[in-house]
């Protein structure tokens, strides 16, 4: 298999893997058997699409192939012949192609992967399970990918979604989306999943690409399906205004080679004002319910601080670092902490900045967090330390496994004091 073949593959099933398990989980009803069916599907493409190509409609060949293997493996376990007759109706009605998810989307409650993440966010898993089994279901993520984001070891990752897995099968949770109390209940988990995924779209842990956009554009419609399905939760429609207005430096973060393209070098006439405006919109519906700011509305805040200001001269950074004060209260972090002294730095100099990521350094939470030497390297550069600032880019760039991310900091080592 070329090298071209396999990145092909890869992209394909990164898009399709979220749909094929969550169309699967429906049919089956078991989230593990799911997996373990669109995993043999993929294993198939690998084999045949080398030699035959990559088909036109790759995710329906993946269901179809899924939904074979899910026969055998029925007919093989010699399964109650109720169930298979129901599988067997299931498979004749639907003619072996892949549903039509996009048709779902006028039906919000019938959607597969809204009720996916629902089941995956569960209140019988443990909150780090939920976080975990979604990203790792509905985000496409490797394990790797999911601990370098939780900044915790890959077998622990591994072990949390094996347990939750088996959690979800011997309860035997429904494959629906809740309802009335218990739907507002069990937001706050998917809302943090969902973020998540967002995140690893707009800032890829490893591989080759800076960004992943299919899975902020599934980040961003989950989001708001959850803003239809609890119109009245602020979080909700906060998390949906700090998406909209992030996604909307899309294009300008990446020059014409893929390259990251900085915040301060963007060019902000390539933001998206169509996404920066419903951001605010969300924001102001936020306001219209009157309810206290939480985590999400406040990071909204901030990128909206962004979102406003047409050079990045005119930016609220003594608003920012206020807003990145109360966020550190309210739900206190290191990272939290990391992006507060940025813009302390860019509100009262440098060298404000540089004490407070040097009491994290020491604190030694984010020792291989790559952001932590990355953000030093940057103000010991403006404070003219050139030695000391190239040392924290080739350090920040050995900590991260995205290629676009460690050209640009080498880059950035190379160009110290130029």
């Amino acid at each position: 298999m070329t090298s071209d073949t396999h990145r092909a593959i890869d992209a394909v099933w990164k898009i399709e893997a979220p749909r094929l398990i969550a169309g699967l989980t429906r049919m089956v009803r078991d989230v593990g058997l799911a997996e373990d069916l669109a995993q043999d599907a993929l294993v198939a493409a690998l084999e045949q699409w080398p030699e035959s190509g990559i088909p036109q409609n790759p995710g329906a060949w993946l269901m179809a192939t899924a939904k074979h293997r899910a026969i055998d493996y029925f007919r093989r376990n010699s399964m109650l012949q109720r169930k298979h007759e129901e599988l067997g109706r299931e498979f004749e009605k639907k003619e072996l192609v892949v549903p039509d998810f996009e048709a779902a989307l006028d039906d919000n409650i019938g959607d597969d992967l809204l009720r996916l993440v629902f089941v995956s966010c569960h209140p019988v898993l443990p909150t780090e399970g939920r976080v975990a089994l979604t990203l790792r279901l509905l985000g496409g993520l490797t394990t790797e990918e999911i601990a370098r984001a939780f900044l915790v070891a890959e077998a622990t990752i591994a072990q949390r979604i094996v347990r939750a897995k088996r959690t979800l099968a011997e309860k035997g949770v429904p494959f629906e989306v809740p309802r009335g109390a218990e739907l507002i209940s069990r937001l706050s988990s998917v809302l943090e999943v969902v973020y998540l995924i967002f995140n690893e779209g707009y800032s890829a842990t490893m591989g080759d690409d800076w960004m992943r956009p299919a899975l902020c554009e599934d980040a961003l419609r989950l989001a708001r399906i959850l803003a239809e399905l609890a119109p009245r939760e602020p979080e909700v429609h906060g998390l949906i205004a700090l998406m909209e207005i992030q996604a909307s430096r899309s294009r300008a973060r990446v020059g014409p080679s893929g390259e990251p393209i900085l915040l301060f070098e963007q060019n902000r006439a390539h933001w998206d004002q169509l996404l920066i405006r419903r951001g605010l919109t969300a924001l102001t519906r936020v306001e219209k319910l009157g309810a206290a700011q939480g985590p999400y509305v406040l990071q909204a805040e901030i990128a909206a601080c962004h979102g406003r200001a047409r050079t990045p001269e005119e930016t609220d950074w003594p608003r920012i670092v206020n807003l990145y004060t109360a966020l550190a209260q309210l739900t206190p972090s290191p990272v939290v902490e990391l992006n507060r002294a940025v813009a302390v730095a860019m509100a009262f100099g440098p060298a404000a900045g540089l004490e407070l990521i040097d009491g994290l350094a020491a604190e030694g939470s984010l020792e291989n967090y790559h952001l932590l030497p990355s953000v030093r390297g940057d103000l010991l550069n403006k404070l003219g330390r050139f030695d000391e600032a190239r040392a924290e880019f080739e350090r920040a760039a050995s900590l991260t496994r995205n290629v676009r991310e460690r050209k640009l900091l080498l880059d950035r080592a190379q160009m110290c004091g130029g």
